[in-house]
């Protein structure tokens, strides 16, 4: 009988890199009765299905041939010149080609990753961060490192200290609601971080998916309108989040050399994003009042973060502390100083108790606070979420 040889193993940056702990922790708390603020899920009942479903309707009766083909890779002109009107409409003059529409905001994560980061490369992040683009980075080799953030968002004066220290290639920031925290960077720090970026050369990718789920407070500009760091930042939408995930519409707005890079980059991922997708989405801008509907959404949405506010005191132990977000879809807590707490060692035990969350070690890139926690505060009602918050505390106490 002659031996056989195993196949090579998978590459090791898999290993070290590692699967999602929220995805994991969604497929153990999937059952029903789990009230459960680990997932970045919007609230379903909220999506404008009929218009979706007539906007399909309407592409596929009308030109169904294409709508079922091929595509370019850089997206539907007719998408992108909506997207381009949406973006200038909000103080950032763009046209259709300063566009490249990806498959999610994240495939355009791993399109930037490929196109500017080498193996070694370091690459700054908040801290805590959104533990999508830890995994993306990481999985392309390169360093992340955290730079120092306050309850306001990121430190200038930290950034620009650390970039002396370590060169980075790029600074990855979610500075509106950002995943996991809910915090927003006030506009001196974005005109201070755009400062920085243009005096020591320093890329800025500028991710953007809950910007307009704003329920209180004034919109802040984006540090892409900063006249320094125009030329620098890449910044990264989605549909996920005010139309629809599972359409998986992304886009990204880039200066045109690092754009073209990308663009060769998603054809060697996956030639294009679904024409389809496009097309409906393209004709659903033009049918239908997009802003009214996430005004709509965004409203319910700060009922239910109002609701979850209301209950935490109860929930969570004395000395504890969380954040306030004026719009997005989380808050972070933080379990006091006192006591043996470890959100981590502590989800088991809730989830005995039919609820969950996201403990907060995983978002951060160096050492974990393991006392943090994420509670996403969308999907439920508010009637959901006074029920979860009383599981979470009977779970805390026990």
């Amino acid at each position: 009988m002659t031996a056989t040889v195993p196949p090579a193993s998978p590459a090791a940056r898999v290993a070290t890199t590692g699967g999602s702990p929220i995805r994991a922790i969604l497929a153990v708390t999937a059952r029903p009765e789990v009230i459960n603020f680990a997932g970045g899920l919007p609230a379903p009942e909220l999506f404008d299905t009929d218009g979706i479903a007539a906007a399909f309707a309407h592409v596929l009766a009308e030109n169904p041939r294409r709508a079922l083909q091929y595509s370019t890779t850089e997206g539907e002109p007719a998408l992108r010149e909506a997207l381009a009107a949406r973006t200038t409409a909000r103080s950032l003059p763009t046209t259709a080609d300063d566009l490249l529409v990806t498959t999610g905001s994240q495939q355009a994560l791993s399109l930037l990753a490929t196109a500017l980061v080498e193996p070694g490369d370091t690459v700054f992040v908040e801290n805590p961060c959104y533990l999508a683009a830890l995994q993306t980075f990481r999985f392309a080799g390169a360093r992340v490192v955290p730079v120092p953030c306050d309850a306001d968002g990121i430190d200038p004066d930290a950034l620009d200290a650390l970039v002396t220290a370590h060169r980075p290639k790029l600074l990855y920031t979610v500075p509106t609601f950002q995943n996991p925290t809910g915090r927003t960077l006030p506009a001196d720090r974005r005109a201070a971080v755009a400062e920085v970026a243009a005096r020591r050369g320093l890329w800025i990718v500028e991710d953007d998916p809950y910007g307009e789920l704003r329920f209180e407070g004034d919109r802040v500009p984006w540090i892409a309108a900063h006249e320094g760091a125009r030329d620098r930042t890449v910044l990264l939408g989605s549909f996920s989040k005010v139309m629809a995930p599972g359409l998986r519409l992304g886009w990204l707005r880039a200066p045109e050399e690092l754009r073209r890079a990308c663009a060769v980059a998603k054809q060697a991922a996956d030639l294009h994003t679904p024409t389809v997708n496009q097309l409906a989405a393209a004709r659903y801008l033009a049918d239908s009042d997009l802003d009214a509907h996430v005004a709509k959404v965004a409203a319910e949405y700060g009922t239910r973060r109002d609701a979850m506010l209301a209950g935490l005191a109860d929930a969570l132990p004395d000395g504890s502390t969380w954040t306030r977000p004026e719009g997005g879809m989380f808050l972070w807590a933080r379990l006091p100083d006192s006591g043996a707490y470890d959100s981590t060692a502590l989800l088991s035990k809730a989830v005995e108790h039919e609820v969950a969350y996201v403990p907060g070690a995983p978002f951060h890139s160096a050492e974990p606070d393991p006392r943090t926690l994420r509670l996403c505060f969308v999907t439920q009602t508010p009637r959901e979420i006074a029920e979860g918050l009383r599981r979470l505390g009977r779970a805390l106490r026990g």
